[in-house]
């Protein structure tokens, strides 16, 4: 059964959400088929699949690509594709120009775009137009520059309430759920315990609503570095490479294509 965004955000106290990431047709069917709750076409993809040192690259054109090739490998899971840098930062009008145009080209069933109160007008007027809106806090990639590193974010308490209160903010403005990245689980806890939106954690602990993992992690495929929370469940890397390097040793030795392989 198709997920939507009221059910989505209805299974917040009931029932854990599953979130991954992907980025073609095929892993989005594979994830799909699996029984995934929801699909991220993230920003990541510039780092993971276009070989970028962060999300900073990636355009909106190529994002929604990315969405569109997407969207036929899912036939249940909610489809979310995030708003990728300086699509939304300029103003509150060019946030809703390039929103509708994921909506209307993708298809998917809503956005994620970064950041907290900063942001919150562009929230209410993008869900007011009928745009679903998910949040992302704490660790938010496309500032990089600003922070200057990866590390867990809202370790002071003055930085802690500052994310309450963005959290706050987001859900008044209409969010229907909240992606919190790399901050402490106990204040991960406390955020989800206020909000009656879902919290979807990475790297925030056993306390959020769900959890969101980036396919090429959790499945051993990218391993340029591993953040401390990706726990990997699969080494497909290492099945690739055995498959690829028996293939090469069979070409070489004429063992491969064989009649079996071959037309008569």
């Amino acid at each position: 059964m198709k997920m939507t965004v009221p059910k989505f955000a209805s299974m917040k106290s009931k029932e854990k959400i599953t979130m991954i990431t992907a980025y073609d047709y095929t892993q989005a069917k594979i994830a799909d088929e699996a029984g995934i709750d929801s699909i991220l076409v993230g920003d990541s993809l510039s780092m993971v699949v276009q070989g970028n040192n962060s999300t900073l690259p990636v355009s909106l054109d190529e994002m929604i690509y990315h969405g569109k090739i997407v969207k036929k490998g899912v036939s249940n899971a909610l489809l979310i594709v995030d708003m990728p840098f300086m699509s939304y930062q300029a103003s509150t009008e060019k946030a809703l120009e390039n929103a509708g145009r994921m909506m209307k080209e993708t298809l998917c069933d809503c956005v994620k775009l970064e950041g907290g109160e900063e942001f919150a007008q562009t929230v209410f007027k993008l869900v007011s137009s009928g745009i679903p809106v998910i949040g992302h806090l704490g660790l938010t990639p496309q500032s990089i520059n600003i922070f200057g590193s990866y590390s867990v974010r809202a370790k002071t308490e003055e930085q802690a309430q500052k994310l309450i209160n963005d959290a706050i903010s987001l859900e008044q403005a209409g969010a229907f759920a909240i992606v919190l990245e790399a901050i402490p689980l106990n204040l991960a806890k406390e955020i989800t315990q206020k909000l009656k939106i879902p919290t979807i954690g990475i790297g925030a602990g056993l306390y959020c609503d769900g959890q969101v993992l980036v396919f090429h992690d959790m499945l051993g495929l990218f391993d340029d570095f591993k953040p401390k929370f990706v726990k990997r469940y699969a080494s497909l890397k290492q099945d690739a490479l055995k498959g690829i390097k028996d293939y090469i040793k069979e070409v070489k030795n004429n063992e491969f294509p064989t009649l079996e392989y071959s037309y008569e």
